[in-house]
C-alpha cells in the first residue's frame, strides 16, 4: 500500500515547558532511544519510521527551524502550521499530502515505539478500516487510516482527534508488546523510558 507517514509536531508542549523551562521544547530534549543512543525526541521518532514509507510529512511551528531540519533530513516534506489542536494538524496534513492509499499517523512525542509495532499497525491496516496498536488492553500509538477516511481525516478541527471516526470504522486492533505505544513525553522525567 502507498501509506504516508504523518508525524504532528505542531504542539506547544506546555506542561513540559511549565516544569522545564519556558524556553525548553520537548521534541529538542536529548533521550536515550531503543538503541541505546541519545538524540532528540523528534529524532528518535523520525528514526522509527520503517524505510518503505517514502511519503512522509512532518506539521510543526515555522519557529522550530531544529525540528524543520531533522524533519528534511529523515525525508519529510514540513507543513508549518500554527495549530490549535491535533485535529487541525491531521487535517492539513492529510490535505497536503494528497490522495494516498492510507495515512500512519505517528506523534512527535512518542521516541520510544518499537519498529516492529509500526510495521504491524501496518500490516493490519485495510482500504476501508482503522488500524490501532493496542497494549495492555488500552489503544496507543501509532494509528493508521485507511483511503475511506480521507474526508474524514480532513475535516477534524481544534484540538479533538480522529477518536470520532473510530465509531463508524472497523478497527483493527493491533496487539503489541510495546510499552512505547502509550509513553509519550509530556514532562522531563518522561525521557527517562522505563518499561513495566
Amino acid at each position: 500500500m502507498n501509506v504516508t507517514a504523518i508525524v504532528l509536531a505542531a504542539g506547544r508542549g506546555s506542561r513540559f515547558r511549565a516544569e522545564a523551562g519556558a524556553d525548553q521544547d520537548k521534541l529538542l530534549a536529548e533521550c536515550v532511544g531503543l538503541d541505546g543512543v541519545t538524540r532528540p525526541v523528534i529524532e528518535q521518532v523520525l528514526r522509527s519510521l520503517p524505510e518503505g514509507i517514502t511519503r512522509r510529512w512532518l506539521v510543526t511551528s515555522p519557529e522550530r527551524t531544529t525540528v524543520i531540519r531533522l524533519a528534511r533530513d529523515y525525508g519529510c516534506e514540513v507543513l508549518l502550521l500554527h495549530s490549535v489542536g491535533m485535529g487541525d494538524s491531521l487535517a492539513a496534513a492529510v490535505a497536503a499530502s494528497g490522495p494516498a492509499d492510507g495515512w500512519l499517523v505517528v506523534l512527535g512525542d512518542m521516541p520510544f515505539i518499537q519498529a516492529a509495532s509500526i510495521e504491524r499497525v501496518l500490516d493490519g491496516l485495510s482500504e476501508d478500516g482503522i488500524s490501532v496498536a493496542v497494549q495492555d488492553g488500552q489503544y496507543g500509538h501509532p494509528v493508521a487510516f485507511g483511503q475511506a477516511f480521507r474526508a474524514g481525516l480532513m475535516a477534524l478541527t481544534g484540538d479533538r482527534g480522529a477518536k470520532p471516526l473510530f465509531a463508524r470504522a472497523v478497527v483493527s486492533e493491533v496487539a503489541v508488546e510495546d510499552p512505547g505505544v502509550l509513553w509519550d513525553v509530556d514532562v522531563p522525567h518522561s525521557l527517562n523510558f522505563t518499561p513495566i
